[in-house]
Formats: C-alpha cells, sequence, structure tokens
C-alpha cells in the first residue's frame, strides 16, 4: 500500500472531542509506514461517497473508513465495482463489521492491523427500495439489512441520546418497541430452486444478514452468515409474538442454536418485499441498511458477488 485516503466522520461514536486525535494516531502508523495518506472530514452520507469516487480517482488503492457502520456503509457506495480496497478504522457507537473482522477497536491497533491485512474481493448486498419523497433509491450494504420493527429503531433513535448513551440508546428505543410497536405484515417473495415459481409468505420483521458476529448482547443474529459467501441468510419472523422476537434475542446472546416458533432462516440471493394492501399507507413500512435509515417499501433485496475488496486482518478466521 503506497497511497490511501482516510475519509472520518466527526459525529460518529461517543467520544467526538476525542475524534481528531483519534484519527492522527492513525494517521501517524500508516505514515510511519509509508504510506501517503490525507485524511478529510465527511460533512454528509453523499459527501463519504463523492469523496471514496474521488480517492478512486486519485490513484489511491485503499479508502480508511474512520468511524462506525454508517461510516463504512456511505464509504461503500462510492468503492463498489472499483480495486480499491476498504480498510476500517472502528471508532464508532456498535462497529458491528469489526466486531465480525476481529479487528481492534483502537485506532492504532486498528491502523497496524491494517498494514499486515490480506485484501479480499467479497459480496455484498443491494436493496432497491422507496426513499421518502416516492422515488427509487439504491443502497449496497455489507453488515445487515431490516425491514419492518428493526427500522423502527433507527427511526425513532434520538440522535442526541445516542451521543450520551452510545449502545445503550439503542437497548432502550429497542425496549420500548418491543412493548409498544404495532408489527405489521408485508409480504416477501423468494425464488425456489429448481421451481419456476417463487415462494411467497407474510412476515413482521425480515433481516438479511451478511455477517457472523455482531458483537455486545447480539452476538450471532443469524447463525450460518457469513462475508465468505455469496447469498443472504434471511431471519424471517412470522409471527406478532413479542415473546417470540424476545427468545431470538436471548438466543444469539446465549449463543444457542435453538429454534423459535414463527421464526425461519433462509438461505437466498433475492427477495422481493412489499406491503399488504390493507395496511394503511400512515402505516409505512420502514426499510434500513446497516443501521442506516432508507424509505419504505417495495424494496427489492439482492447479491452483488465479487462487489469491493476488504482489507481482511490476518487475526479473522473464516
Amino acid at each position: 500500500m503506497r497511497k490511501a485516503a482516510l475519509l472520518y466522520n466527526t459525529l460518529s461514536g461517543r467520544r467526538r472531542e476525542r475524534r481528531l486525535a483519534d484519527v492522527e494516531i492513525a494517521l501517524g502508523v500508516l505514515r510511519s509506514a509509508g504510506v501517503e495518506v490525507a485524511a478529510t472530514a465527511t460533512r454528509s452520507a453523499t459527501d463519504a461517497t463523492l469523496q471514496t469516487r474521488q480517492a478512486v480517482a486519485d490513484g489511491c488503492e485503499a479508502v480508511f473508513a474512520c468511524g462506525g457502520d454508517g461510516t463504512v456503509h456511505d464509504v461503500l457506495q462510492g468503492l463498489v465495482g472499483s480495486s480499491l480496497a476498504l480498510g476500517i478504522i472502528p471508532l464508532g457507537t456498535g462497529n458491528a463489521l469489526a466486531h465480525d473482522l476481529r479487528l481492534p477497536l483502537s485506532p492504532a491497533a486498528a491502523a497496524r492491523a491494517a498494514l499486515t491485512a490480506k485484501p479480499r474481493r467479497i459480496g455484498v448486498g443491494q436493496v432497491k427500495y422507496q426513499d421518502f419523497s416516492g422515488k427509487q433509491g439504491s443502497k449496497y450494504f455489507t453488515v445487515a439489512l431490516g425491514i419492518g420493527v428493526d427500522a423502527h429503531l433507527f427511526y425513532k433513535l434520538n440522535p442526541l441520546m445516542k451521543l450520551r448513551l452510545g449502545m445503550g440508546a439503542y437497548y432502550a428505543q429497542a425496549t420500548r418497541l418491543w412493548l409498544t410497536h404495532k408489527m405489521d405484515f408485508f409480504t416477501v417473495e423468494l425464488p425456489e430452486k429448481d421451481r419456476p415459481q417463487s415462494r411467497q409468505t407474510e412476515v413482521s420483521q425480515l433481516l438479511a444478514v451478511r455477517i457472523r458476529d455482531f458483537g455486545g448482547p447480539l452476538h450471532e443474529l443469524a447463525p450460518g452468515a457469513s462475508l465468505e459467501r455469496d447469498d443472504l441468510r434471511l431471519v424471517l419472523f412470522h409471527t406478532h409474538s413479542r415473546l417470540a422476537y424476545f427468545c431470538y434475542i436471548l438466543r444469539g446472546f446465549w449463543g444457542m442454536n435453538w429454534s423459535v416458533k414463527g421464526i425461519e432462516l433462509v438461505d437466498s440471493t433475492k427477495a422481493l418485499c412489499r406491503p399488504l394492501a390493507s395496511v394503511q399507507e400512515s402505516r409505512r413500512i420502514l426499510v434500513q441498511a446497516d443501521g442506516e435509515l432508507l424509505g419504505t417499501l417495495p424494496a427489492e433485496i439482492s447479491m452483488v458477488p465479487d462487489a469491493v475488496t476488504l482489507l481482511v486482518p490476518e487475526s479473522y478466521a473464516t
């Protein structure tokens, strides 16, 4: 690695006052190894994507996303289809992708791990959805996509509370939604292997998961999911039962592999999700990807194989 760009989110994580110091630490490690690297702050998701594309045009060999999963998500949009490698300096609140890759959570250690990391081509998920202005949008994702109550978590999450409480804000909001949110059903259409007709089912929540380990209490949200695969691990909630939702989260917390009635795990490369005609327009079914609220149904989920080069640390076990 001779030339790289480092894009950092000044609002990511809880330690905003330490953000610039953390960035300088990562820069120092990379520069001491002979890497020509410049750091640029991102002001918005659009900025991060455009800055990433500029790094491609400038002949960089890698782009480092310095922040949380949202920062990685924004950088990813400008990297798919290019040969540039994606590196991660985890400075966010959740850092799910960093947990899955077994990346150190200190900026110095993460930068050192990048210097000996192995570039690996991986597939990414893609979702086409309806944005809040009624137009079609499209995003790539590396961690997970959620439709239903999971997306409402990010819709209702107070940014100031997130800055103050970190992951505690997620847990508090998730508990409130679990207790009070009306779980509307929507339809999911899945292709069937060796069959001309697709399968249709109704669910109150869909998760399309790409990583194995989210870290923290969630741990293994979708057993069998992996960045090494070229498909999606879908978790389908065919139930309104709040107890079933709770039991499924407990299963991941304890690392158990038991099944929960009304919740199904499916492997697929595609899924088409539509609202039910009976659901009122005012009760929109929301869509999120990598923790970023995107829009509403209808949504089409698919895989893009061989999409991006990821810098994978030597400690990562497949």
